[in-house]
């Protein structure tokens, strides 16, 4: 790998750092690469992998991609478009994109989102950037892989608005110009459920963030890519904030659920993680997210209940909303006004690039 002059920069900036283990975890954040990645098809299957660019800083040891649903372009093509539909919904208005716009880094803007005849949601729409790095999907992980992730809000009275997959199944059919890009991409005309969420998760794979300034900085541009304010922030993050504890590795997060008090002063509380394992430690505890975009999909936590990413330190700094489950990793941690404004621009440093797409103009008839 390149960048032992950030290495060493790293191992600098965090030597002090407490506890132990932080030193430890910090390193790993160098361990990065990019590169491009062709997802071989299934033998025989004459179909084209779809080339996987990573930008800088993302691993490609990491990618979930599973064996049963390869890359490939018509897939990842399909996927697109089905992605953008409206009329993958019950009355033609709600397209996954309206929840996940490419204008707001595939989030919404709105503190739970909108669906079918302006009903709204009990959470924030979730990017949908780096989600090639994980298994489990929705706050509350309840999703085992992107391509259940994929089809779970058609049958969601809510979202989409379908009573079951088989009304979307029937709606896709009903689109004439669908079946001949199905045949292509899975080599039979046949549409069901598990080949729509094959195909839409093949397109969200491509959903990729990375060569931010901070990977510029992390891999030896470390005069130009990062503020001295920012780079301060870094040592913040790293040391005294306590953030790696959570959001660690190149993608800052440990795929694994915590409860930090959000929402537990409401009257009726959102269970979290709890509603999916039945274990009582779980209430509340929501999905560690990425923090790479960060800076464009507020607001934040799983209601949208902070509107900047000020007030998410704010919300750290004070230790949390104290609750019987409260994550025993959360603890106030006097940071200095400096500090917060320094950390604050260094997650602004973690807006990247990979994820910019064109929405379709046209769509099957």
């Amino acid at each position: 790998m390149t960048g032992n002059k950030a290495q060493k920069g790293l191992l600098h900036v965090i030597k002090d750092s407490r506890p132990r283990w932080v030193f430890i975890t910090g390193v790993l954040l160098l361990f990065i690469t990019s590169g491009m990645i062709q997802a071989e098809p299934s033998p025989g299957s004459g179909q084209t992998p779809f080339q996987l660019t990573l930008p800088l800083g993302l691993e490609k040891d990491s990618l979930v991609i599973p064996e049963d649903n390869p890359l490939t372009k018509d897939k990842v093509e399909l996927g697109k478009l089905l992605f953008f539909d409206k009329r993958l919904s019950a009355n033609d208005t709600i397209a996954c994109a309206s929840c996940h716009m490419p204008s707001m880094a595939f989030t919404d803007g709105q503190p739970v989102s909108t669906g079918i005849h302006g009903q709204k949601g009990g959470r924030s729409a979730p990017t949908a950037i780096n989600r090639v790095f994980s298994s489990a999907q929705f706050w509350d992980g309840r999703a085992a892989t992107l391509e259940e992730q994929s089809v779970g809000p058609f049958a969601n009275p809510i979202e989409h608005g379908f009573k079951d997959h088989d009304e979307l199944v029937a709606k896709v059919k009903s689109i004439a110009g669908y079946g001949p890009l199905f045949e292509r991409a899975f080599g039979s005309p046949a549409i069901t459920t598990d080949l729509i969420g094959k195909a839409i998760a093949s397109f969200q794979r491509t959903l990729l963030s990375g060569n931010s300034n901070y990977d510029r900085f992390t891999m030896g541009n470390e005069g130009q890519a990062l503020s001295a304010n920012a780079q301060n922030g870094f040592r913040v993050f790293l040391g005294k904030g306590q953030c790696l504890r959570c959001h660690f590795g190149f993608n800052f997060t440990d795929e694994q659920y915590h409860n930090l008090g959000v929402g537990s002063n409401k009257k009726e509380r959102d269970a979290g993680r709890q509603a999916v394992t039945n274990k009582p430690e779980d209430m509340g505890a929501f999905k560690t997210p990425t923090i790479r975009e960060i800076a464009k999909t507020a607001p934040y936590m799983h209601d949208g209940s902070l509107q900047t990413l000020r007030e998410v330190v704010d919300f750290y700094d004070q230790g949390g909303l104290p609750n019987p489950h409260l994550d025993p990793l959360i603890k106030p941690l006097k940071l200095t006004e400096q500090e917060k404004k320094d950390l604050v621009e260094f997650m602004e440093s973690l807006n990247g690039e990979g994820w910019n797409v064109t929405p379709p103009t046209q769509f099957p008839k």
